[in-house]
Protein backbone atom coordinates (compact mmCIF):
# COMPACT_ATOMS: atom_id res chain seq x y z
CA UNK A 1 0.00 0.00 0.00
CA UNK A 2 1.38 3.47 -0.57
CA UNK A 3 0.85 6.19 2.71
CA UNK A 4 0.80 9.72 2.67
CA UNK A 5 2.14 11.09 5.93
CA UNK A 6 0.70 14.74 5.77
CA UNK A 7 2.05 15.90 9.57
CA UNK A 8 5.57 15.10 10.68
CA UNK A 9 5.69 12.19 13.44
CA UNK A 10 7.95 10.00 14.96
CA UNK A 11 9.82 7.96 12.58
CA UNK A 12 9.17 4.75 13.66
CA UNK A 13 6.01 4.80 11.67
CA UNK A 14 7.73 5.39 8.51
CA UNK A 15 10.07 2.57 10.02
CA UNK A 16 7.25 0.68 10.52
CA UNK A 17 5.43 0.70 7.94
CA UNK A 18 8.02 -0.03 5.36
CA UNK A 19 9.06 -3.16 7.22
CA UNK A 20 5.05 -4.17 6.21
CA UNK A 21 5.98 -3.53 2.77
CA UNK A 22 3.95 -0.34 2.00
CA UNK A 23 5.63 2.77 0.70
CA UNK A 24 5.80 5.66 2.76
CA UNK A 25 5.61 9.56 0.85
CA UNK A 26 6.21 12.66 3.07
CA UNK A 27 4.30 16.00 1.86
CA UNK A 28 4.55 18.27 4.84
CA UNK A 29 4.18 21.74 3.07
CA UNK A 30 1.22 21.34 0.22
CA UNK A 31 -1.76 23.17 0.69
CA UNK A 32 -4.91 21.16 1.52
CA UNK A 33 -5.78 21.49 -2.69
CA UNK A 34 -2.46 20.37 -3.81
CA UNK A 35 -3.08 17.46 -1.57
CA UNK A 36 -6.78 17.21 -3.29
CA UNK A 37 -4.91 16.99 -6.60
CA UNK A 38 -2.98 13.51 -6.01
CA UNK A 39 -4.67 11.98 -2.95
CA UNK A 40 -6.35 9.25 -5.39
CA UNK A 41 -2.87 7.65 -5.73
CA UNK A 42 -2.59 6.91 -1.75
CA UNK A 43 -4.21 3.95 -0.11
CA UNK A 44 -3.22 5.59 3.49
CA UNK A 45 -2.76 8.95 4.97
CA UNK A 46 -1.30 10.03 8.34
CA UNK A 47 -2.76 12.93 9.80
CA UNK A 48 -2.65 15.42 12.97
CA UNK A 49 -4.44 18.09 12.30
CA UNK A 50 -2.84 20.21 9.70
CA UNK A 51 -6.52 20.40 7.93
CA UNK A 52 -9.74 18.95 7.77
CA UNK A 53 -10.57 15.39 5.98
CA UNK A 54 -14.52 16.88 4.37
CA UNK A 55 -16.65 14.80 2.10
CA UNK A 56 -14.90 16.93 -0.71
CA UNK A 57 -11.49 15.24 -0.16
CA UNK A 58 -12.38 12.26 0.90
CA UNK A 59 -14.08 12.18 -2.70
CA UNK A 60 -10.96 12.67 -4.49
CA UNK A 61 -9.64 10.05 -2.56
CA UNK A 62 -10.69 7.38 -4.21
CA UNK A 63 -7.86 4.22 -3.19
CA UNK A 64 -7.90 5.05 0.37
CA UNK A 65 -8.62 2.44 2.71
CA UNK A 66 -7.19 4.34 5.89
CA UNK A 67 -7.03 7.29 7.74
CA UNK A 68 -4.19 7.25 10.69
CA UNK A 69 -5.14 10.08 13.21
CA UNK A 70 -1.82 10.61 15.26
CA UNK A 71 -3.92 12.10 18.62
CA UNK A 72 -7.59 11.21 20.51
CA UNK A 73 -10.17 13.01 18.51
CA UNK A 74 -11.67 12.38 15.20
CA UNK A 75 -13.40 15.86 14.49
CA UNK A 76 -11.54 17.07 11.87
CA UNK A 77 -12.31 13.97 9.68
CA UNK A 78 -16.09 13.78 8.42
CA UNK A 79 -16.05 10.22 10.35
CA UNK A 80 -19.77 9.32 8.87
CA UNK A 81 -18.97 9.62 5.56
CA UNK A 82 -15.71 7.97 5.48
CA UNK A 83 -17.13 5.14 7.53
CA UNK A 84 -19.98 4.62 4.51
CA UNK A 85 -17.01 4.38 2.10
CA UNK A 86 -15.54 1.45 4.02
CA UNK A 87 -12.06 3.80 5.42
CA UNK A 88 -11.12 2.60 8.54
CA UNK A 89 -10.12 5.43 11.17
CA UNK A 90 -7.56 4.63 13.38
CA UNK A 91 -7.25 7.31 15.99
CA UNK A 92 -4.58 6.82 19.18
CA UNK A 93 -6.59 7.77 22.27
CA UNK A 94 -4.53 5.13 24.37
CA UNK A 95 -1.43 6.89 23.00
CA UNK A 96 -1.68 9.71 24.86
CA UNK A 97 -3.81 8.89 28.04
CA UNK A 98 -1.32 8.96 30.68
CA UNK A 99 0.55 12.37 29.89
CA UNK A 100 -3.08 13.90 29.99
CA UNK A 101 -4.28 12.37 32.82
CA UNK A 102 -1.11 13.72 34.11
CA UNK A 103 -1.16 17.19 32.72
CA UNK A 104 -4.50 17.68 34.41
CA UNK A 105 -3.28 16.67 37.93
CA UNK A 106 -0.21 18.76 36.70
CA UNK A 107 -3.19 21.96 36.53
CA UNK A 108 -5.22 20.80 39.20
CA UNK A 109 -2.25 21.49 42.51
CA UNK A 110 -0.81 24.40 40.19
CA UNK A 111 -4.33 25.69 41.14
CA UNK A 112 -4.50 24.48 44.54
CA UNK A 113 -1.19 25.61 45.79
CA UNK A 114 -1.15 28.72 43.83
CA UNK A 115 2.15 28.21 42.19
CA UNK A 116 1.96 30.44 39.04
CA UNK A 117 1.40 33.27 41.47
CA UNK A 118 3.58 32.56 44.06
CA UNK A 119 6.39 31.88 40.92
CA UNK A 120 5.50 35.39 39.27
CA UNK A 121 5.80 37.02 43.06
CA UNK A 122 9.15 35.80 44.61
CA UNK A 123 11.06 36.27 40.77
CA UNK A 124 9.95 40.57 41.06
CA UNK A 125 11.27 39.99 45.48
CA UNK A 126 7.78 39.00 46.75
CA UNK A 127 7.61 36.87 49.88
CA UNK A 128 3.82 36.64 50.51
CA UNK A 129 3.19 33.78 52.40
CA UNK A 130 0.25 33.92 53.78
CA UNK A 131 -1.03 34.89 50.29
CA UNK A 132 -0.03 31.93 48.48
CA UNK A 133 -1.67 29.62 50.87
CA UNK A 134 -2.85 26.55 49.31
CA UNK A 135 -5.40 23.77 50.19
CA UNK A 136 -4.98 19.86 49.61
CA UNK A 137 -6.82 17.67 47.51
CA UNK A 138 -7.68 15.49 50.13
CA UNK A 139 -11.34 15.45 51.04
CA UNK A 140 -12.13 16.83 48.51
CA UNK A 141 -14.93 15.08 45.62
CA UNK A 142 -13.55 15.14 41.94
CA UNK A 143 -16.18 14.69 39.41
CA UNK A 144 -14.97 13.55 35.76
CA UNK A 145 -17.69 14.25 32.95
CA UNK A 146 -16.40 11.75 29.82
CA UNK A 147 -15.15 8.46 31.07
CA UNK A 148 -13.35 6.99 28.41
CA UNK A 149 -9.63 6.37 27.94
CA UNK A 150 -8.81 10.16 29.31
CA UNK A 151 -11.17 9.67 32.25
CA UNK A 152 -9.72 6.61 33.29
CA UNK A 153 -5.97 8.07 32.97
CA UNK A 154 -7.01 10.95 35.21
CA UNK A 155 -8.94 8.87 38.04
CA UNK A 156 -5.94 6.46 37.57
CA UNK A 157 -3.36 9.53 38.94
CA UNK A 158 -6.40 10.50 41.45
CA UNK A 159 -5.35 7.08 43.57
CA UNK A 160 -2.65 8.52 45.71
CA UNK A 161 -4.79 11.24 47.44
CA UNK A 162 -7.97 10.57 49.53
CA UNK A 163 -10.79 11.95 47.55
CA UNK A 164 -13.60 10.78 46.25
CA UNK A 165 -13.65 10.10 42.64
CA UNK A 166 -17.26 10.42 40.47
CA UNK A 167 -17.58 9.97 36.70
CA UNK A 168 -20.81 10.62 34.48
CA UNK A 169 -20.78 9.24 31.00
CA UNK A 170 -23.56 8.63 28.51
CA UNK A 171 -22.04 5.72 28.23
CA UNK A 172 -23.66 3.31 31.54
CA UNK A 173 -21.15 0.59 33.03
CA UNK A 174 -18.12 2.31 32.71
CA UNK A 175 -17.25 3.25 36.43
CA UNK A 176 -14.33 0.87 37.69
CA UNK A 177 -12.28 0.81 40.92
CA UNK A 178 -11.16 4.40 40.35
CA UNK A 179 -14.17 6.08 39.89
CA UNK A 180 -17.91 5.21 41.11
CA UNK A 181 -20.46 6.24 37.88
CA UNK A 182 -23.19 8.53 38.93
CA UNK A 183 -26.13 10.19 36.94
CA UNK A 184 -25.63 14.22 36.49
CA UNK A 185 -27.63 15.11 39.64
CA UNK A 186 -25.30 13.73 41.91
CA UNK A 187 -22.35 14.78 39.94
CA UNK A 188 -23.28 18.69 40.34
CA UNK A 189 -24.77 17.99 44.01
CA UNK A 190 -21.05 16.84 45.17
CA UNK A 191 -18.12 17.23 43.21
CA UNK A 192 -15.66 20.33 44.66
CA UNK A 193 -13.79 19.91 41.10
CA UNK A 194 -14.80 19.13 37.56
CA UNK A 195 -12.75 17.37 35.03
CA UNK A 196 -13.50 17.67 31.57
CA UNK A 197 -12.40 14.43 28.96
CA UNK A 198 -15.08 14.17 26.23
CA UNK A 199 -14.69 14.54 22.48
CA UNK A 200 -16.28 17.33 20.68
CA UNK A 201 -19.42 16.45 19.33
CA UNK A 202 -22.82 18.39 18.98
CA UNK A 203 -23.76 17.25 22.52
CA UNK A 204 -20.24 18.26 23.79
CA UNK A 205 -20.24 21.56 22.05
CA UNK A 206 -20.77 24.62 24.83
CA UNK A 207 -21.97 22.09 27.12
CA UNK A 208 -20.72 24.12 30.27
CA UNK A 209 -22.55 27.50 30.11
CA UNK A 210 -24.06 29.43 32.92
CA UNK A 211 -26.92 27.24 33.82
CA UNK A 212 -25.14 24.01 33.57
CA UNK A 213 -22.67 25.94 36.29
CA UNK A 214 -25.24 27.19 38.29
CA UNK A 215 -26.74 23.66 39.21
CA UNK A 216 -23.49 22.99 41.42
CA UNK A 217 -23.85 23.01 44.74
CA UNK A 218 -20.49 23.86 45.85
CA UNK A 219 -17.95 26.69 44.53
CA UNK A 220 -15.99 24.73 41.67
CA UNK A 221 -12.35 23.94 40.06
CA UNK A 222 -12.46 23.24 36.45
CA UNK A 223 -9.96 21.81 34.21
CA UNK A 224 -10.64 21.22 30.63
CA UNK A 225 -7.91 18.75 28.40
CA UNK A 226 -10.65 18.00 26.31
CA UNK A 227 -11.66 20.48 23.60
CA UNK A 228 -12.17 23.99 23.83
CA UNK A 229 -15.45 24.78 22.55
CA UNK A 230 -16.98 22.77 25.35
CA UNK A 231 -16.93 25.85 27.62
CA UNK A 232 -18.59 29.33 26.68
CA UNK A 233 -15.58 31.57 27.79
CA UNK A 234 -17.52 34.51 28.54
CA UNK A 235 -19.83 32.18 30.72
CA UNK A 236 -16.37 30.90 32.44
CA UNK A 237 -15.28 34.25 33.27
CA UNK A 238 -18.51 35.53 34.72
CA UNK A 239 -18.30 32.33 36.73
CA UNK A 240 -14.70 33.25 38.21
CA UNK A 241 -15.49 36.77 38.50
CA UNK A 242 -18.72 35.66 41.23
CA UNK A 243 -16.78 33.22 42.46
CA UNK A 244 -18.64 30.08 41.33
CA UNK A 245 -15.61 29.30 39.45
CA UNK A 246 -12.83 29.32 41.99
CA UNK A 247 -10.34 28.88 39.36
CA UNK A 248 -9.88 26.98 36.03
CA UNK A 249 -6.82 24.88 34.13
CA UNK A 250 -7.31 25.36 30.24
CA UNK A 251 -5.19 23.64 27.75
CA UNK A 252 -7.76 23.97 25.57
CA UNK A 253 -9.72 26.98 24.20
CA UNK A 254 -12.51 27.86 22.75
CA UNK A 255 -11.00 30.09 20.25
CA UNK A 256 -8.82 27.54 18.74
CA UNK A 257 -9.05 26.68 15.31
CA UNK A 258 -9.73 23.12 13.85
CA UNK A 259 -6.23 22.78 12.78
CA UNK A 260 -5.01 23.57 16.50
CA UNK A 261 -1.65 24.54 15.31
CA UNK A 262 -2.98 28.93 15.27
CA UNK A 263 -5.32 30.21 18.41
CA UNK A 264 -6.90 32.95 16.41
CA UNK A 265 -7.96 34.42 13.50
CA UNK A 266 -6.56 38.04 12.30
CA UNK A 267 -8.31 40.55 14.41
CA UNK A 268 -8.27 41.77 18.47
CA UNK A 269 -8.13 39.17 21.09
CA UNK A 270 -11.79 38.20 22.91
CA UNK A 271 -12.42 40.50 26.20
CA UNK A 272 -12.67 36.76 27.90
CA UNK A 273 -9.39 35.68 26.48
CA UNK A 274 -7.66 38.80 27.78
CA UNK A 275 -9.45 38.28 31.02
CA UNK A 276 -8.23 35.06 31.28
CA UNK A 277 -4.46 35.66 30.59
CA UNK A 278 -4.36 38.33 33.42
CA UNK A 279 -5.91 36.37 35.99
CA UNK A 280 -4.07 34.59 38.57
CA UNK A 281 -7.47 31.99 38.95
CA UNK A 282 -6.75 30.76 35.75
CA UNK A 283 -3.57 28.34 34.53
CA UNK A 284 -3.25 28.07 30.55
CA UNK A 285 -1.26 25.75 28.21
CA UNK A 286 -1.26 25.84 24.56
CA UNK A 287 -3.22 22.22 23.93
CA UNK A 288 -0.42 19.95 25.31
CA UNK A 289 -1.99 17.78 27.67
CA UNK A 290 -1.12 14.90 25.24
CA UNK A 291 1.73 15.87 23.68
CA UNK A 292 4.74 14.77 25.78
CA UNK A 293 8.30 13.19 24.51
CA UNK A 294 6.64 9.55 25.44
CA UNK A 295 3.64 10.39 24.03
CA UNK A 296 4.94 11.28 20.39
CA UNK A 297 6.03 7.56 20.58
CA UNK A 298 3.20 6.05 22.07
CA UNK A 299 0.80 8.09 19.42
CA UNK A 300 2.95 6.37 16.10
CA UNK A 301 3.36 2.85 17.87
CA UNK A 302 -0.43 3.10 18.30
CA UNK A 303 -1.56 4.02 14.98
CA UNK A 304 0.85 1.27 13.12
CA UNK A 305 -0.55 -1.32 15.56
CA UNK A 306 -4.25 -0.88 14.81
CA UNK A 307 -3.34 -0.29 10.76
CA UNK A 308 -1.52 -3.76 10.74
CA UNK A 309 -4.23 -5.69 13.09
CA UNK A 310 -6.56 -4.78 10.48
CA UNK A 311 -4.52 -5.13 6.83
CA UNK A 312 -2.17 -7.36 8.37
CA UNK A 313 -4.04 -9.63 10.93
CA UNK A 314 -1.20 -12.70 11.12
CA UNK A 315 1.77 -10.67 12.03
CA UNK A 316 2.02 -9.63 15.88
CA UNK A 317 1.50 -5.80 16.55
CA UNK A 318 4.61 -4.30 17.71
CA UNK A 319 3.70 -1.52 19.96
CA UNK A 320 3.01 -0.75 23.78
CA UNK A 321 -0.53 -0.10 23.67
CA UNK A 322 -2.54 -3.20 22.08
Amino acid sequence: MKVLHLDVNDPLIITQFAEMGYTNEEDYTSSKEEIEAKIHQYDGIIIRSRFTLDKQFLDKASRLKFIGRLGAGLENIDTDYAKRLGIFLAAAPEGNRNAVGEHALGMLLSLFNKLNKADSEVRQGKWDREGNRGIELDGKTVGIIGYGNMGKAFAKKLRGFDCEVLCYDIVGGVGDENARQVGIMELKQKSQVLSLHVPQTEDTMKMIDADFLKGFQHPLWLINTARGKCVVTEDLVAALESGQVLGAGLDVLEYEKKSFENMFDEGELPAAFNYLIASDKVVLSPHVAGWTVESKIKLAQTVVDKVKGRFCPTETPGGAHK
